[in-house]
């Protein structure tokens, strides 16, 4: 037993021998990515001041806060749900354009991530309304249809189909598939923001 353990220790020292030791560069990206992580954490909760915070870090550590802190920032972009993901939308994406060089790239994907909002919030929702008012609708025919089967004759009480599990179960399967047309979209949108220097 004890061949094995020292023979497979032995197998992962030649792995990483082989491998070599890491670039001054790698070091710096393992050390401040994370650090641009936290201070975009920072900023969405705290609002901290972005441009006052990235001027601590030396100039070759900076390009890889900036690498952390942008993946955290584009990842808290998503569609306006509620005025908490409105509002940190709208600071996640002035963040961007603070740590963004290409500011006319940025505006692009911008305007085209403003247009998938306002239509997620506009038509999109009157859409979502119309579909959850005729899942609605189809349940209760189900029912109605079900209940006379069993009594003959429809006594007339209303059972409401909101509360049902088949509802709840069926409406989060369609409002999933009606969002995730938007969310494509949106991740679309977000891989040309982190191409963008």
């Amino acid at each position: 037993m004890d061949d094995a353990i020292k023979s497979a220790r032995e197998i992962a020292m030649e792995k990483l021998a082989e491998i070599g030791e890491p670039t001054e560069e790698e070091r710096l990206e393992w050390k401040y990515v994370p650090e641009g992580e936290k201070l975009a954490t920072k900023y969405l909760k705290k609002n901290a001041n972005l441009t006052l915070e990235l001027g601590q870090y030396p100039e070759p550590a900076k390009r890889f806060v900036i690498q952390g802190l942008s993946a955290v920032l584009i990842r808290n972009i998503n569609l306006p749900v509620s005025d908490l993901s409105k509002r940190t939308n709208k600071q996640a994406m002035e963040g961007l354009k603070i740590v963004k060089r290409d500011q006319v790239g940025v505006e692009n994907v911008y305007s085209k991530m403003r247009r998938i909002f306002d239509h997620y919030s506009g038509e999109g929702a009157q859409q979502k309304k119309q579909a959850y008012e005729a899942l609605k609708f189809e349940l209760e025919a189900q029912v109605k249809q079900a209940m006379q089967q069993q009594l003959g004759t429809f006594t007339g009480f209303r059972i409401d189909v909101e509360k049902q599990p088949q509802f709840q179960t069926e409406w989060r399967r369609r409002e999933l598939q009606f969002d995730s047309q938007y969310l494509s979209i949106l991740e679309e949108y977000k891989q040309e923001l982190s191409a963008i220097s």
